[in-house]
């Protein structure tokens, strides 16, 4: 953070102070280079800083507010020179009323009333160049403060609509999925299937890694590739021997990933893929991390649209938009279709490396 950002959020939360260091500093620094004793500069640096003071506030909190409102220009305009007038001519009052019987020894001439506010040449010249010349300084601050509220404020809520959506796609687990393998593993109980205590242990698995561990924004790489093997071996059983399924996977060093994006991908290859193949449907999974760097390909065949009619289904969509909220910059994602196969092809650069250090060469087949 720079010493302007630093300056700025310390005048937000500490308004009042920051105003008065502010002004203290203007203060103590001489408004003219006189002769005059410590007590008499003192006494005028303390007139001449209620003018600048009148003067910064009315162009910061009055004149610069309107012209961001946008309200009529030439009527903003027509405030500022009465007020400006207004301002120096009190500023003048004030000088000759009551600074000069306190600092000058007499007998001295005093302007009347008449003649001060008559008087436009002095109070351009003088007051209004004087007292103005740091007020236009003081706006300028506020103005380059509220722009940089402005701009955090709508990175802050940038930042929260982008949560709010991520934590939407993670919460988006196909449900037919919980319940057809609830189904499915009731099926096996009736039969008193030696498969049931391993198929209701891999559905634990996957509910505490969806409800518990993906609460923060990145998991480990070693976590995910078991939630997937979890997630297949109990699609198996829905498809039985009717579905080929082959996961391969090369990782020389355990990544830090967001959570879920591997299950969606593959989750929509067995929505789209298998659950419309009557056939013999066919799911290969490749994953490769190599120096941070991962690659994720999985092909199945596909089935019912023709190659050139595909249109994109909407969790794929939906993939690509957690993507472009958690990788912005460092991932491509391309879908395709290819000789009866639907491909999907997620390349992630610069991964972060996990403390675990897992390391790991798999392949794994389901057929």
């Amino acid at each position: 953070m720079s010493i302007v950002e630093k300056a700025f959020r310390y005048s937000t939360i500490y308004r009042v102070s920051s105003h008065v260091i502010f002004w203290l500093i203007v203060f103590i620094v001489p408004q003219h280079q006189t002769d005059m004793s410590l007590r008499d500069m003192l006494i005028e640096n303390l007139f001449y800083v209620s003018f600048y003071m009148m003067a910064s506030y009315f162009v910061a909190y009055f004149v610069i507010p309107k012209f961001q409102k946008g309200e009529h220009y030439l009527i903003v305009i027509l405030y500022f020179i009465i007020g400006s007038y207004l301002i120096s001519a009190v500023s003048r009052i004030m000088v000759v009323y009551m600074l000069e019987p306190l600092i000058r020894k007499p007998p001295y001439n005093q302007e009347s009333i008449l003649e001060i506010l008559t008087d436009l040449r002095q109070l351009i010249t003088i007051y209004f160049l004087q007292n103005f010349s740091l007020a236009w300084i003081f706006g300028f601050i506020k103005l380059a403060k509220d722009q940089y509220l402005t701009k955090q404020r709508t990175l802050q809520l940038e930042k929260e609509k982008a949560e709010a959506e991520l934590n939407a796609l993670k919460a988006q687990l196909n449900p037919h999925f919980l319940f057809n393998t609830l189904n499915n593993i009731y099926s096996l109980s009736l039969v008193n299937s030696p498969i049931t205590a391993s198929s209701i242990a891999g559905l634990a698995e996957i509910l505490d890694h969806i409800l518990y561990r993906c609460n923060s924004n990145y998991v480990p790489l070693s976590t995910e590739i078991n939630l997937l093997e979890n997630y297949i071996a109990l699609e198996k059983i829905r498809y039985d021997k009717r579905l080929n399924v082959s996961f391969n996977h090369i990782v020389d060093q355990d990544m830090q990933i967001v959570p879920l994006i591997l299950l969606s991908i593959l989750e929509n290859a067995f929505k789209h893929g298998a659950g419309e193949d009557i056939g013999e449907p066919r799911i290969a999974i490749d994953l490769t991390v190599h120096a941070g760097a991962l690659q994720y390909i999985v092909e199945n065949t596909f089935v019912g649209q023709k190659e050139h009619e595909y249109t994109e289904k909407i969790g794929m969509s939906n993939i690509r938009k957690q993507l472009a909220l958690v990788y912005p910059k460092n991932h491509e994602f391309r879908t395709y279709v290819s000789e009866g196969r639907f491909v999907t092809l997620l390349t992630i650069s610069n991964l972060t490396i996990d403390d675990t250090r897992f390391k790991g060469k798999s392949t794994v087949s389901f057929s």
